[in-house]
């Protein structure tokens, strides 16, 4: 099972930080469509990339899991939020349903094992 949670960690970090860095015009185009702020665009990239770091550092130092998959799981949600808000098909909602997901997943089981 503790293998199934770093993958679950690993795949969640990886996807953030591809998107963050790698997809950035997406992100800006998304952020423009839900009406938000170029600091609010910020925080959230600076906040998710902390955060997938932490999951990833949480594979040696297992006590910062459950926080970082529970803060990371609310983003996941506020995008899900914007989304629906925005009226996106499920297509753009998908990803962030998924993380969504791998993240109860990661701490549904790091508060049970941990």
């Amino acid at each position: 099972m503790i293998n199934l949670i770093t993958i679950a960690q690993i795949v969640v970090a990886a996807s953030v930080a591809f998107v963050w860095i790698f997809r950035t015009h997406n992100v800006i185009k998304e952020f423009d469509q839900f009406g938000l702020s170029i600091l609010v665009r910020s925080f959230v990239g600076f906040a998710k990339t902390v955060l997938a770091t932490l999951l990833i550092v949480g594979i040696w130092f297992p006590s910062l899991i459950l926080f970082s998959a529970i803060l990371m799981g609310f983003f996941m949600v506020a995008a899900q939020y914007f989304h629906f808000k925005a009226n996106n098909p499920m297509k753009q909602r998908l990803p962030s349903l998924i993380l969504l997901t791998l993240c109860v997943f990661i701490a549904f089981n790091a508060a049970n094992l941990f």
